[in-house]
């Protein structure tokens, strides 16, 4: 396929995604099911019954990046997002590192996004082939296909696709928390307390120990800013979306939490795994309506899949055309407006990473451990994009009580915690979550300097912008 140069007047389709489908996209960054199939019995294992307080608070202090995302995005509208903002205020050097975390962490979830997407179909259409590695991978490679095809074909077409699945992800969950909340358990296997989520009895250390997980299960939101040039009014909608789209899911991650905490003893908790959110449809709901967990948990991972690789590809193109990376990422298909080549790039190194996992036992390690290591990417990237929205708003936040908080206050507390976090999780990962976290960040100063040697246009565009 002949692909066209991004010119100025030949750039990702304009004006394709209105308010509704920016917050959709920031819910299904995050992706609320599969969040709290893969994080709530490690957050109720490391706080107990404030695993709800765990998430709330660490929402609002979230709240600081979101807040210093939507005044950087208000200034400059760019599908680089993060890359570009951190480029202009502090470096072309530090810019690019945080443009190549959050590619790589894109290529990571290709694996551990895919699998369960597969495990899950695998339960609903051929349970006996569930344990089956063969047919989990072939279905996983399949969904990675077929959801990188979507992509490619359009951001409309995306957009659609997604407002589905989330829709049937969130209303799962909300029928879950109002069922619960309509017809409570005569017993609860938690004694109702507002402490879940005031949090009563916190202490620095068990705080720490949830934020860890909470951190990741709010992260994704941010698929909206990556999407801007590509929104309606990009500068007000994407930053707005944002806002949103955090709302509505720590409203559900936390009511579900606190669902989790009163159907299910500890015991049952840490047993059911990433299965608790059909463990408790299970229990809730008459079969064979309580499958409606596994399609929810399903199709809220391949929604979050599909929001990783617009992340990779936006950000890809925005490098690409600045010329921090080859040119050719910055190419666009002339009838679909999508980076093309980032997007085949990125499902080619999906399905051999998934093949790969499959044949290779030390490979597979590093897949499981790759969640972690996402998770200490996110936090990398959030908290610089964090601190560039204090250093670029210093002055200005200094005119009123408001640009104070908004400017500078809680961007500030936003990206301390957020790095934080990444910097007190290094111990505690093993050898293998190090290297994949940390070293794959590191190895960008390969491609970093490659690109400075062969030309001395990088960073012009961003420059003239």
């Amino acid at each position: 396929m002949e692909l066209s140069p991004a010119e100025p007047h030949q750039g990702l389709r304009a004006g394709a995604l209105g308010l509704g489908e920016s917050i959709i996209m920031g819910v299904a960054g995050s992706g609320p099911a599969y969040s709290v199939a893969v994080s709530t019995a490690t957050l109720v294992g490391a706080v107990g019954v404030l695993a709800p307080a765990s998430l709330l608070y660490c929402g609002l202090i979230m709240f600081g990046v979101v807040f210093a995302f939507r005044h950087l995005n208000r200034e400059e509208v760019n599908a680089g997002a993060t890359y570009a903002w951190v480029t202009r205020i502090f470096s072309r050097g530090l810019g690019f590192f945080v443009g190549w975390s959050v590619a790589i962490g894109s290529i990571l979830f290709m694996v551990s996004g895919t699998l369960p997407a597969a495990t899950g179909t695998l339960q609903l259409v051929a349970p006996s082939l569930v344990d089956n590695q063969i047919a989990v991978t072939l279905v996983a490679a399949g969904w990675l296909i077929v959801i990188g095809g979507i992509v490619a074909e359009g951001i409309k077409l995306t957009s659609y696709t997604q407002i589905v699945f989330t829709l049937v992800e969130a209303g799962v969950l909300a029928l879950l928390i109002a069922v619960a909340a309509i017809h409570p358990a005569p017993i609860p296997a938690h004694a109702f307390s507002l402490g879940r989520f005031f949090g009563a009895g916190f202490t620095p250390t068990l705080f720490l120990s949830g934020a860890l997980v909470a951190l990741f299960a709010l992260s994704g939101w941010d698929v909206t800013v990556n999407l801007n040039e590509e929104t309606r009014d990009g500068h007000r909608v994407a930053g707005s979306g944002s806002i949103l789209a955090v709302i509505a899911v720590i409203a559900l991650l936390a009511g579900f939490a606190a669902v989790a905490l009163t159907v299910l003893s500890d015991a049952e908790i840490q047993g059911a795994g990433i299965n608790i959110v059909f463990v408790i449809a299970d229990k809730l709901l008459p079969r064979p309506w309580s499958y409606l967990a596994v399609i929810a948990v399903m199709l809220s991972t391949v929604g979050t899949l599909e929001t990783s690789i617009l992340q990779f590809t936006r950000t890809m193109f925005a490098m690409g055309r600045d010329g921090a990376l080859h040119k050719r990422y910055a190419r666009l298909h002339p009838r679909y407006q999508t980076p093309m080549t980032a997007t085949v790039m990125i499902t080619v190194f999906g399905l051999v990473l998934l093949f790969l996992s499959s044949y290779l036992p030390g490979l597979k390690t590093v897949v499981d451990d790759s969640i972690s290591a996402i998770g200490f990417q996110i936090a990398f990237y959030y908290g610089i994009g964090g601190f560039a929205c204090v250093w670029h708003f210093r002055r200005a936040a200094l005119s009123s009580v408001g640009g104070f908080v908004f400017l500078l206050a809680w961007p500030l507390l936003g990206a301390c915690f957020c790095l934080f976090v990444a910097v007190v999780s290094v111990p505690t990962f093993d050898l293998t979550t190090n290297i994949v976290g940390i070293g794959s960040i590191a190895i960008g100063i390969v491609p970093y300097l490659w690109m400075r040697m062969r030309t001395s246009g990088y960073g012009r565009h961003r420059q003239n912008a």
